[in-house]
């Protein structure tokens, strides 16, 4: 700013004279006051543009958060709906599970009148339930064993199973105790009511199984008497 400390008023006024020097200053001041007004204006419309925009996008704002709260109403009155359905189902589900029991036990009565080979002193082998896994050759099973009587001792004793089919287009019988790491405790029960027994074997490669036999064995004790119970299913993988 040091060269307007070098204008000398004095000289300007005498070298342009005194009414060419008021206009000069009276130009001056209304480039002056123009200039400021179009940079005030300017000014002005930009913040009113970008106050128009940001109100804008405030009510986008306040209409997605309209649109959100709508969608988590919705969300939670269907949320609702599922949980009751559920608690129905599972109403459902325990009533058809109490009338599969005692379908379970009117079969068990009639079975053991016209078939009393298929239970061991109450003993009954309700399931057997092979599976394969990602493994070739490698496979999971699981028994239910119920006892169908009340008021009983505890049933013990262990499992044994046997897998038959056809290797090198021959018969063959391939016992558990073979194909398997499991130990007679692992195979042992020891239940009131009921007890899952779970494990997994691996047959030979060209081994083609036809059908598996479980046994239930009763082990001789005070309370109880030898016996073995079997059930031979076919091979069906579930």
């Amino acid at each position: 700013m040091n060269w307007l400390a070098k204008i000398n008023l004095n000289i300007v006024t005498e070298r342009l004279g005194s009414f060419k020097s008021a206009l000069f200053l009276l130009i001056l001041i209304i480039l002056c006051l123009f200039v400021g007004y179009r940079l005030g204006n300017f000014y002005h419309n930009f913040q009113s543009t970008t106050l128009t925009q940001q109100k804008d996008r405030l009510e986008q704002l306040y209409q997605q958060q309209e649109s959100q709260i709508a969608r988590i109403h919705i969300l939670e009155v269907e949320l609702a709906v599922e949980q009751l359905a559920n608690q129905n189902a599972q109403v459902v589900l325990k009533k058809m599970s109490q009338e599969h029991y005692q379908v379970k036990k009117e079969l068990a009565f009639y079975e053991k009148v016209m078939a009393p080979e298929k239970e061991a002193d109450g003993l009954v082998i309700d399931n057997i339930k092979i599976t394969a896994t990602q493994s070739p050759n490698h496979y999971n099973f699981q028994v239910i064993l119920v006892q169908q009587q009340l008021k009983k001792r505890y049933a013990k004793g262990y499992v044994d199973l046997a897998v038959f089919g056809s290797l090198a287009n021959k018969p063959n019988q391939i016992k558990l105790a073979d194909i398997s790491t499991l130990t007679r405790k692992e195979l042992s029960f020891s239940f009131k009511y009921f007890q899952i027994i779970e494990g997994s074997f691996t047959l030979p490669e060209n081994f083609l199984a036809e059908k598996v036999q479980l046994s239930a064995i009763l082990t001789k004790s005070k309370w109880q008497k030898y016996q073995k119970l079997n059930k031979t299913l076919p091979w069906i993988l579930e």
